[in-house]
């Protein structure tokens, strides 16, 4: 319970009346080591540019030693990595998402030998391996659970014997957390860490992420029947619940802004390291505002993490941790 207070005896100015007291008093900080930079990864002759995510680029393999040099320089500790796999490769079952020499596989090896401290993190879904767009299996034109997840189970085994630090399951589906953590016990990968997106929801920000990894025009229907309706909270503490009992190490909140209030209550709740995931939908609005000078971009940027921060998130994936990291020590953050 809050003291009683009374002005003038109580003047909350007081402590905001220059730089070093708001510093002594902040309740929340964000700093580049708060930051997970995503990496999207290109075949040689694929096209670079995104256009709908300004500033940010697909890599070739070739590239990742200069944007881990950049990342470990930035005091990043972690990159997660998306691939935009050759429309040849897809197919309806996503089998290149088992192929241990896919871009990701080429990613880990690269990263690893160059950096080995540099953290990776690595997605487990099917939905930039698929023809039709969807994370998971369709059968008679629905997405089934079961099949889909003996098939992430196996990718997660694959990314883990390449080296990945961590899994992160993104597909939402049932069951799929315990599949995996038994799969890598069995397996004897007792410390790579699973990261699961426990809380996803079926969203309209993530448009530019799906121009990134090539699914935006593939995607047949929509991901309701498996990610989560914007309209429900408490569906989303069994979600996250559910994943903890099943052997999550860490769990994700996607996307973050328009859902403070789901990081906010799983972190009361569990008190389980919560991640967030500022989507690519946010950061594209971000960036539009400050291309047409509506908002100072660099400022918008991190008040915008800050916010991200105070509801709870422990760490956030963030396409512009770069820049921000930079912008962190202009600002005097």
């Amino acid at each position: 319970m809050l003291p009683t207070r009374y002005y003038p005896n109580t003047r909350l100015r007081r402590l905001r009346g220059n730089a070093g007291w708001r510093d002594l008093v902040a309740e929340n900080t964000l700093t580049p080591r708060d930051l997970i930079l995503p990496l999207f990864l290109r075949a040689d002759d694929d096209a670079a540019e995104i256009a709908s995510l300004p500033g940010v680029m697909r890599h070739k393999i070739s590239d990742l030693p200069k944007i881990i040099d950049a990342v470990a320089s930035a005091q990043i500790k972690a990159v997660m990595l998306f691939p935009k796999t050759p429309d040849g490769l897809k197919t309806d079952d996503g089998a290149e998402a088992l192929n241990e020499n896919n871009l990701v596989g080429q990613a880990i090896k690269k990263i690893k030998s160059h950096n080995k401290d540099i953290l990776v993190i690595t997605d487990v879904a099917l939905d930039p391996y698929t023809r039709h767009g969807h994370d998971g299996l369709i059968k008679n034109g629905a997405v089934v659970n079961d099949e889909t997840v003996d098939v992430l189970t196996a990718q997660a085994l694959l990314l883990a014997r390449l080296g990945a630090d961590a899994v992160a399951p993104s597909d939402m589906m049932d069951g799929r957390i315990g599949a995996i953590r038994k799969k890598l016990e069995a397996e004897k990968f007792h410390n790579t860490i699973i990261i699961s997106y426990a809380a996803k929801y079926a969203s309209c920000f993530y448009g530019p992420f799906r121009d990134a990894v090539g699914s935006g025009q593939l995607l047949q229907g929509d991901k309701k029947t498996y990610q989560m309706n914007p309209a429900n909270s408490d569906e989303a503490l069994q979600e996250v619940a559910l994943d903890i009992a099943e052997g999550a190490d860490v769990v994700m909140v996607k996307p973050a802004l328009p859902f403070l209030d789901i990081i906010q209550r799983v972190k009361r709740e569990f008190l389980m390291p919560t991640f967030a995931y500022q989507v690519s939908g946010e950061y594209a609005m971000l960036m539009a505002a400050a291309d047409k000078k509506w908002l100072d971009g660099e400022r918008a940027m991190v008040e915008s993490l800050l916010a991200i921060k105070r509801a709870g998130a422990d760490a956030i994936v963030c396409y512009g941790a770069l820049q921000v990291a930079e912008n962190i020590k202009k600002l005097g953050l």
